[in-house]
């Protein structure tokens, strides 16, 4: 079930009746109706990987309790270990064991042995790597006393199954939103609106921009070797906007629907593309994701402290493991890597906290230096996703090779280049949004306040008119592939 299509338009309004009305103030049966309408949520993806997100659930649930009962640290060390093993396992086999077995199989090609290891029929279970960080984190916090367990499974269930963060995230933390699973919720009017209003936001995003661009792209770099340099940088640019408006359009929607029923989830994009040096960029692109791998993995080998080289590694170890994260193939390892390269001046000259605040906080026009600081670092950010969309390493060299051609010079052209004119507006409007909404959660919470009601709403009917018009066959998400 996709947050875009007819069936989650039926599906949401139903589980809000239930869960305000049925419910009422009854907090055991607001987390039962939300438990309950998660899995059915799930299981209209493939009723088959319930049982694998059941299993992953109680195998938390329980090595947690027995992580807080263990008396001793050896055992406490081992109920931890038996949860990461299990769950980096099952991760392993499904999201990464053809890509190991490939990957060996071509090494040994390299050496002159033959060989030829057998690959897993299997599709990868939607939101796999979404929710076992949601357990990992949970019993990591146990294991480090940050939190109590919590005794209650359909709380716990509640937790790690939420159908706006299920499969594709923010990933959460059991010291942000289990608190809010346990507490007495009452029917909030303005932040439901709120919600509602995030929501539209999120839908432009995916539906006019996203499912637009991934169109265009889709022609673009699946014939990559038929266009100009030119076209392709164009294509690179179509994706930038593509995968931005997909994922941050998906994080809206999620955090605008988790608010309809009285629950924040954390924020996931801090409008990314405004950013002046790639350490602000990693601030505010996928928080969840970053901050995680922050927490769990740089800061525990050693994060900043120790000597240069120590910084060196950790930060290459954490956008490998990014890159990897994102999926079994060495596009994504290639691009983890180059956006390390990219932040490792911030971190050898000790930089990369510079931009901690809002660019041109307080204005409507930032610096020239700003202003240029932005476009170098979009214009990287743009290069090193063409190693993000390529289908492998030799083909974004192909691209990057004809990129850097005299047909960079010539002008555009692609088979749909007039009805991309219509998107390249969407996307201008996109831009000036935001960049009016960036001091807030999302572009339009605070756009048009001050106007007249009329204004306002109408602002909010062309919005919907945009949507409905961009309608067509409903796309997925491109992360739920990861």
């Amino acid at each position: 079930m996709l947050f875009n299509s007819i069936s989650f338009a039926f599906f949401l309004p139903s589980v809000f009746i239930l869960y305000w009305f049925a419910a009422k103030e009854n907090l055991r049966l607001q987390n039962i109706i939300l438990l309950v309408s998660s899995y059915f949520f799930y299981a209209c993806w493939d009723w088959r990987f319930m049982f694998l997100l059941i299993f992953s659930t109680l195998l938390d649930y329980f090595t947690g309790l027995k992580i807080f009962e263990s008396s001793n640290q050896k055992k406490k060390i081992f109920w931890l270990w038996i949860s990461i093993g299990v769950n980096l396992g099952f991760l392993g086999v499904f999201k990464y064991y053809n890509f190991f077995a490939a990957s060996f199989s071509d090494g040994l090609s390299l050496l002159g042995c033959k060989t030829n290891f057998g690959t897993l029929q299997v599709i990868l279970p939607v939101g796999i790597s979404f929710y076992t960080f949601h357990g990992l984190s949970y019993v990591i916090d146990l294991y480090k006393n940050k939190i109590k367990p919590e005794k209650d499974f359909i709380n716990y269930s509640v937790f790690v199954c939420f159908f706006p963060l299920l499969v594709a995230g923010p990933i959460e933390r059991a010291t942000h939103l289990l608190p809010q699973v346990i507490k007495k919720r009452t029917f909030d009017y303005t932040k439901a609106v709120d919600g509602l209003k995030q929501i539209l936001w999120g839908l432009f995003k995916k539906i006019v921009i996203a499912d637009n661009c991934a169109e265009y792209v889709n022609t673009i770099f699946n014939n990559s070797s038929n266009y100009s340099g030119s076209t392709l940088v164009l294509g690179a640019l179509f994706f930038t906007f593509q995968i931005y408006c997909d994922f941050s359009g998906y994080s809206d929607i999620a955090i605008g629907t988790a608010r309809l029923f009285g629950i924040d989830l954390l924020r996931n994009f801090a409008f990314p593309y405004f950013s002046r040096d790639i350490a602000e960029f990693w601030r505010r692109w996928h928080i969840s994701l970053s901050s995680w791998f922050k927490d769990y993995l740089y800061i525990p080998l050693g994060g900043s402290k120790g000597s240069i080289w120590l910084k060196i590694r950790n930060t290459f170890i954490i956008f490998l493991v990014s890159g990897f994260w994102h999926g079994a193939n060495w596009t994504f390892i290639i691009w983890g890597l180059l956006n390390a390269l990219y932040i490792m001046p911030s971190i050898l000259f000790n930089t990369n906290r510079n931009n901690l605040d809002i660019v041109a906080k307080g204005k409507y026009l930032p610096t020239v230096k700003e202003f240029l600081s932005i476009c170098l670092t979009f214009s990287l950010t743009v290069f090193a996703w063409i190693f993000f969309r390529a289908n492998s390493i030799s083909h974004a060299f192909s691209i990057i090779s004809e990129i850097c051609s005299s047909s960079l010079f010539t002008i555009p052209h692609f088979l749909g280049m007039g009805k991309s004119l219509s998107t390249v507006y969407m996307i201008v409007i996109l831009l000036l949004v935001e960049w009016l909404g960036r001091e807030k959660q999302y572009a339009i919470a605070h756009v048009g306040k001050k106007w007249k009601e009329p204004i306002r709403w109408a602002m909010y009917y062309a919005i919907m008119l945009a949507i409905f018009y961009s309608l067509g066959k409903e796309q997925q998400f491109i992360y739920f592939q990861f």
